[in-house]
Formats: structure tokens, C-alpha cells, sequence
């Protein structure tokens, strides 16, 4: 394998106000987990680099604001979208399950606004409900059974229950995400390579 490639990947997260998009951000790229809440405006850039196989990886991770008043300043964020990650509130109340109940626009409004990129949906804030109810009840909109299918239904390349408080699955979560890509657009280079 060649060494000493550098890839630049733009990530961008998207989903309603408040369901921790910010918060797994900073969990993933510095470890941390600030319990002060500030709203988004407009959109936050982090950015991460990691090295797989001596290849130097760059996520450019884009927070994109989820209330509805930025939807109009939002699709101009889009643009140069490599992946995108959903993210929705594991919380058993209103916002919880309205932040479910919104995918499918999140789907759509990636769509409207970019190529075909691989997405992954994220279940954030499993430190506040039962993990066996998700895991058993089949019953349960949020159970892994009915969101595991709904990942698969939508094309995701994966669902994933994140907590950005302590961090479970969150690094597993976008080190999937790194993966795909990388692999990826090893393939591409490896096709242009052949045709040489």
C-alpha cells in the first residue's frame, strides 16, 4: 500500500435544536462534554485529522443549526458535502420524539441540496433512558429493532446509540463514518491507478 496520501473530508451534522450535535462534536475531537448549552448560529466548523494506513485524514465536521430560522442560511453549508450524519434525541419527551419524527426532512433537505453522499443516523442521549427497553422492546419507536430498519429503509450506512455525556459509541460511530470514506476514495485512486 502507498503511504503519505492526505484526504480533506467534509462531515456535516444535522438534526432539531438541542439533540447534541454540537456536544458529540467536541466529545469526538477533544474529549470533552460541556453541560453549558449553546445554540448554534448558523453552522460551527471543527476540524479533526487522523492517520489510517500512513494516510494523513482530515474531517472538516460542519454543526449545522437546527432551528427552523436557519433553514434558508443552512443550504448554502452544503455545498462540497462528502458525508452527513443525523442526529435525533434518544429523550422520552416532546422534543425527543419530535427530533425522530423529523429524519425523514433532515433526509430530505440533504437531498435537496447536495449529491448522493453516505449519511449515518445518530440516536444521542442514551445516558437519559433505558438501554434494555431499546435493546428488547420491539414495541418502542426508539427500540434498536424499529430504528435499525428505519436506518436500513433510508439508506443509512449504519444507526448508532451515542451518548456525548459519556461518550459511549461516539468514537466507534465516527470512526465508521471515517472508515467509508477513506476506503472509499481508496478505491477511486486505485481504479485511476489501473487506468494508467
Amino acid at each position: 500500500m502507498n503511504g503519505g496520501r492526505s484526504f480533506t473530508f467534509k462531515v456535516i451534522l444535522v438534526g432539531d435544536g438541542s439533540v447534541g450535535k454540537t456536544s458529540l462534536i467536541r466529545r469526538f475531537v477533544h474529549n470533552k462534554f460541556e453541560k453549558n448549552y449553546l445554540m448554534t448560529l448558523g453552522s460551527e466548523i471543527t476540524k479533526y485529522n487522523e492517520t489510517i494506513e500512513g494516510n494523513n485524514i482530515s474531517l472538516v465536521i460542519w454543526d449545522l443549526a437546527g432551528q427552523e430560522g436557519f433553514k434558508n442560511i443552512r443550504q448554502n453549508f452544503f455545498t462540497g458535502t462528502n458525508a452527513a450524519i443525523i442526529v435525533f434525541s434518544h429523550e422520552e419527551n416532546e422534543h425527543g420524539e419530535n427530533s425522530l419524527k423529523n429524519v425523514p426532512k433532515w433526509l430530505e433537505e440533504i437531498a435537496k441540496h447536495s449529491r448522493k453522499i453516505p449519511m449515518m443516523l445518530f440516536g444521542n442521549k442514551i445516558d437519559l433512558v433505558n438501554i434494555d427497553k431499546l435493546n428488547a422492546d420491539k414495541a418502542h419507536p426508539k427500540s434498536d429493532y424499529n430504528l435499525n430498519k428505519l436506518a436500513k429503509d433510508m439508506n443509512f450506512l449504519g444507526y448508532y446509540k451515542t451518548s456525548a455525556l459519556s461518550g459511549e459509541n461516539v468514537r466507534d460511530a465516527f470512526g465508521e463514518l471515517i472508515k467509508e470514506l477513506y476506503i472509499k476514495q481508496m478505491s477511486i485512486f486505485d481504479a485511476l491507478r489501473k487506468e494508467l
